[in-house]
């Protein structure tokens, strides 16, 4: 078992940053990659960007050069880092952990991009 605890969404304006982390607690040890996604209101989740135990990065492409996500092994934590906010990144955000067990995921967090 694997818990998630999000935290750092929040209402920014167009052209923004905001920093979302996610701590992981339980089964660390079984954790091989972590990831966020995230859900706009009536669409589907969908992949924001992944990053395994030895530090490889994957990037949806609606994000590439303007998201960096990073985790820090030692506190079991993964962060994404938003530069340049747009009205279409608004969505709750959610962090994965993908085990050899299954995927499990925090209750999300909002972001609202907004003027």
């Amino acid at each position: 078992q694997v818990q998630l605890v999000e935290s750092g969404g929040d209402l920014v304006q167009p052209g923004g940053s905001l920093r979302l982390s996610c701590a992981a607690s339980g089964s660390r040890f079984s954790i091989y990659a972590m990831g966020w996604y995230r859900q706009a209101s009536g669409k589907q989740r969908e992949l924001v960007a992944t990053i395994t135990r030895t530090g490889a990065t994957n990037y949806a492409d609606s994000v590439k050069g303007r998201f960096t996500i990073s985790r820090d092994n030692a506190e079991n934590t993964v962060y994404l880092q938003m530069n340049n906010l747009k009205p279409e990144d608004t969505a709750v955000y959610y962090c994965c952990a993908l085990t050899s067990g299954g995927n499990y995921w925090g209750q999300g967090t909002q972001v609202t991009v907004s003027s």
